[in-house]
């Protein structure tokens, strides 16, 4: 419900209804268990950028109808820099790093807690839908915030002033558009900022691997809540529907919530790769392909799959199809190590995939190859069998090929492998059993010392394996 302001003055003065009889709830936080380590992030920052300003935004809030806004979710780099959560999270707060004699000084510009004292700002508790206390719930004070991120925190209203110094500046842009608009950078240098910040982000500390497995941890318990839901979901016209609310269900329950939005596809909808409708039944003798990750309150995402014999067991074709895509993941799997070439992964699953289609009989139409080449096979897989995964489902976008798809793993990476075979129902160059069927097997890894570990293993892979999982499960 919107409520809106009558016709009657007084609120927000000392005389109206909201201008006294307040008890003091100001709080002593601890530091946020996230905070030293984002310190040590922003301290890389300073050592590669010395002498300039640094500006990184965390954004605003978006529009999803009228007055109502989505839930506000902080620019990655903002909360890699700064260990904010998402409850706590304060849309168009941004973060500057100032420069000085010996590195730079850091201060946290946002907006304070609601007052209620009738000052300048004295009606925005009541007042204001998208800030005011009254309507959105308490934020913390200047004070508060700093003591739980370990910064200097200052009002955003004196953002402008602050920046007014003439210093060599770099912004994170397309973020805010008031800075856009207000700072003159050079494209190429803030382009290069956006960049080092991905890349910052490719080797996860102990800290942020451990807000993977809490958020792995609880999508496992999703999933298992989804297996629990088949039998019901089976008599509902929008089967896929209740699926993806039974995993939505966990991800708020446990999480800030989704780290992107559900893939629940039953029968063909599974040969979509992005299947988000999730509007069609959920049938008995069908495969349910589930995608789907939470976020932890710190923003950490997981991404997993899984394909599932909605009866329980899998028919001849769909195992067939299954194990096919299990030899690969498991192929793809044992090339994860420290050193190893970053696509090493996607190539061994995709000769897995091209010699066992080739096996079949399978030749994508006008094909003449005579020994099967995996670039052959992309009707059947159009993409790649993984990528890195943090703060973003797809971590680390921004980052050079150099470093990231044309780089070597490293100890401390974190990132899926989810090799998949996708039959189109209309698909003649396939025999007409295979037709509709969509497999994706996805895990999530850290790759350690000596190789690599399953962050999700607490699914099972094997197709026996998932079969004796949902025997155990179905009510």
């Amino acid at each position: 419900m919107r409520e809106h302001n009558g016709p009657h003055g007084g609120a927000g003065h000392p005389g109206g209804p909201f201008g006294g009889g307040w008890a003091d709830t100001g709080r002593t936080l601890p530091p946020l268990p996230g905070a030293a380590y984002a310190a040590k992030r922003r301290s890389a920052v300073s050592e590669r950028f010395p002498g300039e300003r640094i500006v990184i935004p965390a954004g605003g809030p978006k529009v999803r109808s009228n007055d109502f806004d989505y839930a506000f979710r902080p620019h990655s780099a903002f909360v890699h820099l700064t260990a904010e959560q998402g409850p706590e999270a304060v849309p168009d707060s941004v973060l500057v790093l100032e420069p000085t004699g010996g590195g730079h000084t850091v201060t946290l510009f946002t907006r304070p807690r609601s007052p209620r004292d009738g000052g300048p700002r004295g009606t925005e508790f009541h007042s204001d839908r998208r800030h005011g206390e009254f309507w959105v719930g308490r934020r913390r004070t200047l004070a508060e915030t700093a003591d739980a991120l370990g910064v200097e925190a200052a009002a955003r209203d004196d953002l402008d002033r602050a920046l007014r110094h003439d210093v060599p500046t770099r912004l994170l842009r397309g973020t805010d558009a008031h800075l856009d608009a207000q700072l003159s950078t050079d494209p190429r240098a803030d382009a290069e900022l956006l960049t080092f910040l991905a890349e910052l982000r490719m080797v996860k500390d102990e800290w942020e691997i451990g807000q993977l497995r809490a958020a792995v941890d609880c999508t496992v318990a999703g999933f298992e809540d989804v297996v629990g839901e088949l039998p019901y979901a089976t008599r509902l016209a929008r089967g896929e529907r209740w699926i993806e609310g039974t995993f939505g269900r966990r991800a708020r329950l446990g999480g800030y919530g989704l780290g992107f939005d559900t893939i629940a596809a039953a029968g063909a909808h599974a040969c979509v790769l992005h299947w988000m409708r999730n509007d069609g039944p959920v049938r008995d003798g069908d495969l349910l392909l589930l995608d789907a990750g939470v976020e932890a309150d710190s923003f950490y995402t997981a991404d997993i799959t899984r394909t599932l014999p909605v009866g329980g067991r899998f028919g001849e074709v769909q195992r067939r199809a299954y194990d096919l895509v299990f030899a690969a993941q498991s192929a793809g799997i044992a090339a994860l190590r420290p050193g190893a070439p970053y696509g090493a992964f996607h190539e061994a699953a995709m000769l897995v995939l091209a010699e066992g289609l080739d096996a079949w009989g399978l030749r994508p139409y006008g094909s003449t190859a005579t020994t099967p080449r995996a670039e052959l096979y992309r009707r059947y897989t159009v993409c790649g069998s993984g990528h890195m995964l943090g703060l973003d489902c797809h971590d680390c976008a921004a980052a050079r090929s150099t470093a990231y798809l044309d780089g070597a793993l490293e100890a401390g990476q974190v990132l899926t492998v989810e090799p998949g075979l996708y039959f189109q129902p209309d698909d003649l160059t396939v025999p007409e059993e295979l037709r509709g069927i969509g497999v994706r097997i996805e895990d999530d890894f850290v790759i350690t010392a000596d190789g690599a570990e399953c962050l999700s293993a607490g699914l099972p892979r094997s197709a026996d394996a998932i079969e004796s999982w949902m025997a155990d499960a179905l009510p």
